[in-house]
This record gives structure tokens, C-alpha cells and sequence, in this order.
């Protein structure tokens, strides 16, 4: 697993700064620009992902970016969290969701997902923080470096990224828990500290 931030807009470390303890539960660093940017053309109508009227409460909602993303499954991972039905959530009460981005690490899902942080950049989207994008393997065994390389480009137009390997059992459908891989469960507990975060986002 890979959780990864922008590399072109995430605040460096200062430099020669004192070393200090690490917190107890350390919560991912926070890009520097994670909000709509200027200036940036919204896709195409056909490539926009819809709105959803959604009632209730949910720690995050997990969006996913086309049909078969897993967003079922990550949204079973994550106590309290709920899927949209891949469509951005717009709360009824007018509220800001949070919201996790999910696609698959095939061609399809990638541009799906590209299509979808062109879609909140460029201020098309409704109103909402996103917390990152998740990009499930979508086979057994190692991804392609051309997926990969095109990963980290779609994962560059996301305040955080992060990618999840194959989940054989899931194929199955023999489990609904957490896998116990290392990756599963930084990614969790990532999830766990940006929400339990209560930082005001940047609205640079």
C-alpha cells in the first residue's frame, strides 16, 4: 500500500527543524491546496459524476468513481462510513461531507477517477472536503508500471492517494472484514486520523 500526497502541492517539511516526538495517532499530512483551484476546465457533462441527494450521517462517504470500484467494500472497512452509489453526496441539511474517492487500477477505473478530481477541481462538483482517492488493485499480482506511472499522475490531482493491493477472498465474497495485510490497515488507520481531525481544511 501506498498512501501518498501530492508531491507538486503538499507542503515541504522545514528544513533543520528540530526532531520532536511523534503523535500518538498521527494523522496524514494535509496537502496545501485541497480545495477547488481556479482556473481549472471542468469535464464534459458525459464525464461528470451525478449528484445524490443523501440523508443521515456518515464517517466518511465513499464515492466511487465508476461501476465496480469497490466502494461496497471500502465503505464495509470503515466504521460508520456509507457509499453513495458513485455519485458525490450532498447533504440534505446542507452540511460538508467528507468524502473518499475510490476507483480501480485499470485504464477504465483510473481515467474514471481523473475525470472525477477534474470534476472537484475545478469547482463542478458540489460542495464538499475530499479526504484522498483509494485505487484498488483490480488483479492478482503485481500492477503494470504503465498502470502505475498513470496512477501516480491521477493520484497527483488528489490531496492524498492512496493504493490498495488484491483482496482474493473478496472475489469469493468469504469476507467483509478488514484484510489483515500492512496495507489495509495503514489505510484505515490513516482514514481513522484524518476523520477523527478536526483541522479546518485550507481554502487557499
Amino acid at each position: 500500500m501506498q498512501q501518498t500526497l501530492n508531491p507538486w502541492i503538499t507542503r515541504p517539511a522545514p528544513a533543520g527543524g528540530a526532531a520532536t516526538a511523534a503523535p500518538e495517532v498521527p494523522v496524514p499530512s494535509a496537502a496545501v491546496i485541497s480545495a477547488p483551484l481556479r482556473g481549472m476546465v471542468e469535464p464534459d457533462a458525459a464525464d461528470r459524476l451525478s449528484r445524490r441527494a443523501v440523508a443521515g450521517f456518515a464517517t466518511p462517504w465513499i464515492t466511487g468513481a465508476h461501476g465496480g470500484s469497490g466502494e461496497s467494500r471500502i465503505a464495509d472497512l470503515i466504521d460508520g462510513a456509507r457509499a453513495t452509489d458513485h455519485c458525490w453526496p450532498v447533504l440534505q441539511d446542507g452540511g460538508k461531507p467528507r468524502v473518499l474517492l475510490v476507483c480501480r487500477a485499470d485504464m477504465g477505473g483510473l481515467t474514471a477517477a481523473r475525470s472525477a478530481l477534474t470534476q472537484w477541481a475545478s469547482g463542478a462538483a458540489p460542495e464538499l472536503e475530499l479526504l484522498g482517492l483509494a485505487v484498488l488493485a483490480d488483479a492478482p499480482g503485481k500492477t503494470p508500471k504503465p498502470l502505475r506511472d498513470f496512477t501516480a499522475i491521477v493520484g497527483g490531482g488528489a490531496p492524498r492517494y492512496w493504493t490498495l493491493p488484491w483482496v482474493e477472498a473478496w472475489r469469493h465474497g468469504e469476507s467483509t472484514t478488514a484484510p489483515p495485510t500492512r496495507e489495509y490497515q495503514r489505510f484505515i488507520a490513516d482514514l481513522a486520523a484524518l476523520i477523527t481531525d478536526t483541522t479546518p481544511s485550507n481554502t487557499n
